[in-house]
């Protein structure tokens, strides 16, 4: 028995592990995964999900709510591993300066066929506003006003830009900072009286998805209009902790998807019950996720997520 365990100690040691560590190759250290969730309820949506598998398969996720600015110093001091909410191409300047001196790296895209940009209802448009450079024949209607989401996101960074750019011809507006709930709160209420307003929109969104709205062209390459959304990780997380990089790396959602739980978490449903619910309805989706993860421990980790929800 002895020279068994000697045996397989040695092979241990020859894979790359010590005595003890999962099969997985996994270090103690990455048990815990440490993401940002930065009030967007698409992004509270995709970390719930994450975090739900996650749990199932033996890690210990911890989400910490965050402004974008904070989520990138973290990721850059290694205070945070994941961020699931990196929108391309307006967040070009917010990761640029950590993708330059290689303390944050993107991984993968996470989702495509998005959108980001400046909204009107419909009656707003057919009213003549169209594009960008309709907003200043109508100033007054609009109350000089653009109505953004929380102070730092990037949106309201492109916003800022454009009342600041001459040529848009929108000196002495104003960007109204919210949030997203507020911001939403306050279109919805303009456009039951009919009343002209502008707004941040993005798809997916269960509740914009819905509303009768345009989005403005004349954008150029401000950042916002099709989108995709990219996962980033601190410098070096899937080098450190191959099976969870692996894992973070093959996540992909999709509009539907992130729709259905947008709209659970919107009508005041928690994130993380919403997301369990949509992978009980869902038991295979998580299956390409998971190709060639183990759980923590070296087992199955399709076997343990549909073992956890019941599926």
């Amino acid at each position: 028995m002895q020279h068994v365990k000697s045996i397989l100690f040695s092979l241990a040691l020859v894979a790359g592990f010590p005595a003890g560590t999962a099969y997985a190759g996994d270090s103690a250290s990455c048990q815990k995964v440490r993401m940002a969730d930065v009030g967007w309820t698409d992004i509270q949506a995709t970390t719930a999900t994450t975090s739900v598998i996650l749990d199932a398969i033996g890690y210990k996720p911890e989400v910490k709510v965050l402004s974008v600015p904070v989520t990138y110093q973290s990721l850059k001091s290694k205070n945070l591993d994941v961020f699931l909410g990196n929108w391309m191409p307006s967040m070009t300047a917010n990761i640029a300066p950590y993708l330059k001196d290689k303390t944050v790296e993107s991984i993968s895209e996470n989702l495509t066929g998005a959108g980001y940009g400046l909204v009107v209802p419909d009656y707003v448009a057919e009213g003549g506003v169209k594009s960008l450079a309709d907003l200043s024949k109508f100033k007054d209607k609009f109350d000089g006003k653009i109505y953004g989401i929380e102070p730092g996101n990037d949106g309201n960074r492109i916003v800022l830009g454009m009342i600041k750019d001459p040529k848009n011809h929108l000196d002495g507006w104003q960007l109204v900072e919210s949030s997203e709930a507020g911001m939403l709160s306050q279109a919805e209420k303009a456009m039951r009286g009919k009343k002209w307003i502008v707004f941040l929109g993005w798809t997916p969104h269960p509740v914009m998805g819905e509303m009768k709205i345009t989005y403005l062209t004349g954008m150029g390459d401000s950042g916002f209009g099709a989108a995709t959304v990219h996962t980033n990780v601190r410098a070096g997380y899937v080098k450190e902790c191959p099976n969870v990089g692996k894992f973070i790396t093959q996540l992909k959602f999709d509009l539907s998807m992130e729709n259905k739980m947008m709209d659970g978490i919107l009508k005041g449903g928690d994130a993380k019950k919403v997301a369990t619910d949509w992978l009980k309805a869902h038991p295979d989706a998580a299956d390409k996720w998971l190709d060639g993860v183990t759980t923590f421990d070296g087992k199955d980790a399709k076997a343990a997520v549909k073992a956890k929800l019941g599926a």
